[in-house]
């Protein structure tokens, strides 16, 4: 993500441990701090990683005696990256380690690299080795600087509500339901006979916002070219996505539930929407949300043209950090193949190793009714473009799908709403 220069100093002994250490392979480090050192290590997050809920913290801790690990999350990334801004600028309250969305890299690439440090400079510039090469390449400076190290990456399917899907007369087969809403023409027709028969107050899904997220999402140039040149005015992947999704809320097949939210988590474990555009990682948060009692009530099968990526993430080392060198050790083993197998197989966060990617397969989630997320997912990756990022993704992206909310919420026309996605994308970017 960003240039910098490392500050780190530690005794000589200190020192030693360290570099034994970032020799040892993600899947064997044996614990190489001094062991009179104790140190507490902050990680801050936003969303759902998965590192705690799959146990790698634990592990890691039980690898590294010494080394305790306190996370913070915030389940909206627009607030968690509004008070990251804040902290950035004035210095202070940083975390050791710091997540950052995708939409977000080149931004900071561009604007903040000086506030985050070289993983080269703690031993661990080959972070990033073995992974899908735009995921590795989003975060090295023209100069060679790694500032992130590269976590998963988004693929796309559909995830529904099995039971509400049974109730509506409509078919619950996978291959059979990814046939039918092979484009999303047919996804928006199915939602059509969905609401024709389903009780009153069950949408076919949660906003309008969610479906345009993950159609743009299908698209290598979306808000800016590959001259970095901002386009999301003209762009036809965003022109498309937007009549999409009003033509969505036109038909009344959207819950209307603004994303992050605490009515949109609730409704998780509700009837408010039967189907969700769900990136892998989408998973683990739905177990979170919905809990053991809705094991077996979702599914997931193959989205609208089997493709697209929503989202994934990286793990930066602020200047500011107080144990960087522990940190970069931390985020290089969390980044490990073994890891990355790990959390797809317990929370469905899909690996951007190429090590790792060709392990999970044949994975199948018992919560999603045994649906084979290995084979899903894994084809999506493969047919994903390499989107192009521009310096403003996030806050082109905020805008459009705040504006979705205007016609979602108060009745706001789709032409009306568009505008104001444009002025607010100029008051906060200038483009």
């Amino acid at each position: 993500m960003r240039p910098s220069r490392a500050a780190v100093t530690v005794g000589s002994a200190a020192l030693a441990a360290a570099l034994l250490l970032s020799a040892c392979s993600s899947g064997t480090t044996t614990g190489a701090q001094d062991a009179n050192e104790k140190v507490t290590l902050t990680v801050d997050l936003f969303g759902t990683f998965g590192f705690k809920e799959a146990g790698l913290y634990d592990e890691y801790m039980k690898l590294h005696p010494n080394i305790t690990i306190k996370q913070s999350d915030t389940q909206d990334e627009g607030q968690y990256w509004q008070a990251l801004q804040t902290k950035l600028a004035g210095g202070g309250g940083l975390a050791d380690v710091q997540g950052l969305e995708v939409g977000r890299i080149a931004s900071v690439m561009q604007k903040q690299a000086d506030k985050f440090t070289d993983l080269k400079t703690l031993g661990a510039g080959d972070v990033n080795d073995g992974l899908v090469p735009w995921k590795a390449a989003a975060v090295k400076t023209a100069d060679g600087k790694v500032l992130g190290a590269g976590t998963d990456i988004g693929p796309e399917a559909v995830c529904f509500r099995t039971d509400l899907f049974k109730e509506a007369g409509l078919p619950t087969d996978r291959a059979e339901l990814a046939a039918k809403w092979a484009t999303w023409d047919g996804y928006l027709a199915l939602g059509k006979e969905y609401v024709a028969k389903a009780k009153p107050g069950n949408a076919w899904t949660d906003s309008a916002a969610g479906m345009f997220t993950a159609e743009v999402g299908q698209q290598k140039v979306r808000y800016a070219d590959e001259s970095g040149k901002a386009v999301h005015d003209s762009s036809p992947a965003v022109k498309t996505a937007w009549a999409d999704a009003t033509r969505l809320v036109a038909d009344g097949l959207s819950a209307k539930l603004p994303q992050w939210t605490p009515e949109w988590n609730k409704a998780f474990s509700t009837g408010k929407f039967a189907t969700l555009s769900c990136p892998a990682w989408m998973i683990g948060y739905i177990k979170g949300q919905a809990g053991d009692a809705f094991a077996g009530k979702w599914d997931i099968a193959a989205g609208p043209g089997k493709t697209g990526n929503w989202g994934g993430a990286y793990l930066a080392v602020p200047r500011t950090a107080k144990h960087p060198k522990q940190a970069a050790e931390l985020i290089k083993w969390l980044n490990g193949k073994e890891q990355q197998v790990k959390l797809f197989t317990k929370q469905g966060s899909f690996p951007s190793s190429t090590g790792a990617q060709g392990e999970i397969k044949s994975v199948k989630d018992a919560y999603f009714n045994n649906a084979p997320i290995g084979e899903i997912f894994s084809e999506a990756a493969a047919n994903m473009p390499a989107q192009v990022l521009g310096t403003e993704d996030g806050v082109v992206g905020k805008a459009f799908t705040d504006a979705l909310g205007e016609v979602e919420r108060t009745n706001t026309a789709p032409a009306t709403a568009w505008q104001h996605a444009l002025d607010n994308v100029k008051k906060a970017s200038g483009n």
